[in-house]
């Protein structure tokens, strides 16, 4: 998935499921709750069955049980897919509405990708206070996403801050943001936009697109194990319900965050293929660590980078790990670690 039309150029030891992740808990002004259905993270993963294909956002193309029903928080109480943390708009469909806070739609409806849109970004974000970031760490994109479906009619999904701050997702195959590791892959970008993080060279691309693979894992999982939601396929497997409409392989990957590719013998100037090296760092911290010093580390350590290589960035996640662990070297050790091993460090 594309950053922006503007820069493509240039588990698991899981920590206990942290308190408002995938529940009810009310977080911030937005006092209003509701409900709706959708995929956690998408059919494939949760019934771990790879001959799903999309068939033309046909209901019967993916079993009832794929279906969950989930709280919806922070929602601002006008009836609409709006919030603390997530503005959701339509280009082509009809907008969700429900002055009860009843979002129940299927994957023929364009609906549903506005829930799962709305659902995704907000638990991202949840996740993120829970980390300790806006609460006693500085804040990340702490404030409503745009985030607006069926960009175009076209068959990818990107985040662009031009000429707003906005979140895409496309159709085609299947529809980008019925698989919420793509729409949390995308939200990935908008955390670095957040943090100040610059976007000046190859690298740092390639860097983003690497952490916003590793983030719809680690969040999705995270979710998932929240709500006691079945996870049936390898987990470093990318979007894999996205993936069926582009893969002929089993288990069908957009791509994966285990594959042994070293910097700099494995860099082929391609953004998506050399993030892969990083995003196999980041969850080789996160098989060491579990997500919760995992994650706190990587968020941390990605605040006000400027855009140059992938070991200066590594340098100051270990930066970050012994700041934030002061007491426990063996933290900032792990993460030494996982960039040695990928030729990082």
């Amino acid at each position: 998935m594309l950053r922006s039309v503007l820069v493509t150029t240039l588990a698991v030891a899981v920590g206990i499921a942290i308190a408002g992740v995938g529940g009810a808990a009310k977080t911030g002004p937005g006092t209003h709750v509701g409900s709706g259905s959708v995929f956690v993270p998408n059919p494939v993963q949760s019934l771990g069955d790879e001959t799903l294909t999309d068939q033309k956002d046909a209901d019967t193309a993916v079993p009832a049980a794929a279906y969950h029903t989930v709280t919806l928080t922070n929602l601002d109480g006008s009836g609409f897919l709006r919030g603390d943390y997530a503005n959701v708009y339509s280009s082509t469909g009809n907008l969700a509405f429900s002055p009860t806070n009843t979002f129940a739609y299927t994957r023929h409806q364009d609906e549903f990708e506005q829930v799962m849109a709305y659902y995704w970004i907000t638990e991202a974000q949840k996740y993120i206070h829970s980390l300790g970031f806006g609460v006693t760490r500085r804040a990340i994109n702490n404030e409503p996403q745009d985030a607006r479906i069926d960009q175009w009619g076209q068959d990818n999904s990107f985040e662009t801050d031009h000429p707003k701050d906005e979140l895409r997702f496309g159709k085609g195959g299947v529809d980008d943001a019925e698989d919420a590791e793509v729409i949390l892959h995308e939200y990935g970008h908008a955390i670095h936009d957040s943090q100040n993080f610059s976007f000046a060279s190859e690298q740092a691309g390639a860097i983003s697109e690497g952490f916003g693979d590793y983030w719809a894992v680690t969040v999705s999982d995270v979710v998932a194990k929240s709500l006691g939601v079945p996870e049936k396929e390898p987990l470093p497997c990318v979007m894999d319900w996205d993936a069926t409409f582009y893969t002929s392989t089993v288990p069908h990957c957009l791509r994966r965050l285990d594959e042994n590719l070293h910097y700099p013998a494995d860099l082929d100037g391609e953004v998506h293929d050399d993030g892969r090296i990083w995003s196999r760092a980041l969850w080789d911290i996160r098989l060491a660590l579990g997500n919760v010093k995992a994650d706190t580390i990587i968020l941390q350590g990605s605040f006000d980078f400027p855009g140059t290589t992938m070991p200066d960035l590594a340098n100051r996640t270990v930066a970050a790990a012994k700041q934030l662990y002061p007491g426990k070297p063996s933290v900032a050790a792990a993460v030494q670690k996982a960039f040695a091993d990928r030729g990082i460090l």
